[in-house]
């Protein structure tokens, strides 16, 4: 899966709560619906365009997405500079943060540039 940047609170909500969007550009876009929020596993990168460790890690997570152990898994990565009612919302104080949502709910959260717990963040997102 390729990594998707969140351009909205409103997709934010969307995508953490069950529904994604399968069309891109448009106002209108058509959703998505996961019936079974359970099962729903999102990671989400918080970067900032200036932040080093932040242009240091972006390829490793980029390379998670791809990897065939974590396809039931939704890359997705937010600018927090551009989406500042996002960062809010989620608590982020510091950049790189990863979160992980299971369910619609914050599951694990990681802040810096640390590759292996990175990793162990998305295989935790990947176990049902």
């Amino acid at each position: 899966m390729v990594v998707k940047e969140i351009k909205s609170y409103d997709e934010f909500k969307q995508i953490i709560n069950g529904s994604k969007p399968v069309g891109i550009g448009s106002k209108h876009e058509i959703l998505e619906i996961s019936t079974d929020r359970s099962n729903l596993q999102v990671v989400i990168d918080f970067w900032a365009t200036w932040c080093g460790p932040c242009r240091f890690i972006s390829p490793i997570f980029e390379k998670l997405s791809e990897r065939d152990e974590f396809n039931g898994v939704d890359f997705y990565k937010v600018d927090v500079d551009e989406q500042g009612d996002i960062s809010q919302e989620v608590g982020i104080r510091a950049m790189p943060t990863f979160i992980s949502f299971k369910g619609g709910e914050k599951d694990k959260q990681l802040v810096g540039a640390q590759p292996g717990e990175l990793e162990n963040v998305v295989r935790s997102a990947a176990l049902v």
